[in-house]
C-alpha cells in the first residue's frame, strides 16, 4: 500500500503551524542553551535551571522569551522549507514506493541545505537578543553605598540598560557589513543542520514506520501512523540528532555571537574556534548545552511531526476550499 500524497500547500501549513507551537513551548530552554554555550570565563550560570531562575529574577518571566519574536516570525518558513524539501527529495528518490537508506540520508541532506537560507539570519538575530542578558549579568559589579548626608544630593540611579531589537540589529548589520553580516556563520550553520537532517529524517522515518503496519486497517491506503507514534518517533529522533551535532552547534553559537564578555575569545573561523575552545576550555566544552538541546529539539520535532501527520494543513485547506 502506498501512502496518500500530501499537497505542497498542506505541507507548508503543517510545517508552519508545528513550528509556531513548538517554539512557543520550548523557547526558554533554548535561551538557556545559548547562554550556557557562550560562557567562557566567568560562570554566570551553573546550569539550565540556575540560568532560567536567574533570568526570571533579573529580567522577569518574559525575559526567558527574549528573541522569541524572531523565531516565531521566521520559524514558519524555516520549518515549512525543511519538511517540504525533505518530502520532495524523498518522493524524487523513491523507486516503486521504496526509499533505500542512502536515499533517506540524501533527502535529509537536501532538506538541511535548503533551510539554511532562513535559519542563518534567524539564528544570528536570535542569539544576539538571547545573550544580551548574560552579558548584562556578567558586567554587574557591586558598588559601595555612600554614607548618608544631610547636604549631599541623593545618588542618581543607574539608567536601565538599552534593549536592542531585532530590527535595530538587522539595520546595523546591513549598514556596516551588508547582507553578508546577516549570514555570518552560514558555514557553521550548514555544518550543523545538514548532519542533523541526515540523522533525523531517516531515523524518524524508520521509527515512525514501526507503527504503520500494526495500526493500518484493511484497505487504508494512507498507512499513516497514529499521533502518539509520530510524536514519540519525532522526540526520539530529535534527541539523538540534537546531541550528535551539539559540538557543531557550540561552534556556530560562538561564531555568530557579536558581543563578547570581558576576557572572552573572538574567533576567525570554524577551525580557529574549534582549536581555541579545546585549548582553553577542554574538549568537554564542545558539549555545552547538550541536555538543553535535547530538551528543546525532542518536543519541538515531536510536535512538528505530530501536527504534520495529523494533517492540520489538509484540514485548513479543506475548510478554506
Amino acid at each position: 500500500m502506498t501512502e496518500k500524497k500530501i499537497s505542497l500547500p498542506a505541507k507548508l501549513i503543517n510545517g508552519g503551524v508545528a513550528g509556531l507551537v513548538g517554539v512557543t513551548c520550548v523557547f526558554p530552554i533554548d535561551l538557556a542553551k545559548t547562554r550556557l554555550q557562550n560562557q567562557q570565563g566567568a560562570q554566570v550560570y551553573k546550569g539550565m535551571w540556575d540560568c532560567l531562575a536567574k533570568t526570571v529574577r533579573s529580567e522577569g518571566y518574559f525575559g526567558c522569551y527574549r528573541g522569541a519574536a524572531v523565531n516565531l516570525t521566521l520559524v514558519t518558513p524555516e520549518k515549512a522549507i525543511k519538511l517540504a524539501a525533505n518530502d520532495a527529495f524523498r518522493q524524487k528518490l523513491s523507486r516503486d514506493g521504496h526509499l533505500p537508506l542512502w536515499g533517506e540520508v540524501l533527502a535529509g541532506c537536501g532538506a538541511g541545505t535548503c533551510q539554511v537560507v532562513v535559519t542563518t539570519p534567524m539564528e544570528m538575530l536570535k542569539i544576539q537578543l538571547q545573550d544580551a542578558g548574560r552579558l548584562a549579568a556578567q558586567r554587574k559589579v557591586p558598588t559601595p553605598v555612600p554614607a548618608p548626608s544631610l547636604v549631599a544630593p541623593q545618588p542618581s540611579r543607574p539608567s536601565a540598560p538599552i534593549r536592542t531589537s531585532a530590527t535595530s540589529i538587522t539595520v546595523e548589520l546591513l549598514r556596516t557589513r551588508g547582507l553578508a553580516g546577516l549570514y555570518r556563520g552560514a558555514g557553521a550553520t550548514l555544518m550543523r543542520d545538514v548532519p542533523f537532517s541526515m540523522i533525523y529524517f531517516p531515523l524518524f522515518a524508520n521509527l515512525n514506520a514501526l507503527g504503520r503496519e500494526k495500526h493500518r486497517s484493511p484497505g487504508d491506503v494512507q498507512a499513516r501512523a497514529p499521533f502518539w507514534q509520530s510524536f514519540v518517533a519525532g522526540c526520539a529522533a530529535g534527541s539523538v540528532a540534537a546531541v550528535a551535532v551539539t559540538p557543531l552547534d557550540v561552534i556556530k553559537t560562538r561564531l555568530q555571537t557579536l558581543q563578547k564578555g570581558e576576557g572572552e575569545d573572538s574567533y576567525r573561523g570554524i577551525m580557529d574556534c574549534t582549536r581555541r575552545i579545546i585549548k582553553r576550555e577542554g574538549p568537554s566544552a564542545l558539549l555545552k548545552g547538550a541536555v538543553c538541546r535535547a530538551l528543546v529539539i525532542a518536543p519541538l520535532f515531536g510536535i512538528a511531526q505530530g501536527v504534520y501527520f495529523l494533517g492540520v494543513g489538509e484540514a485548513v485547506l479543506g475548510f478554506i476550499g
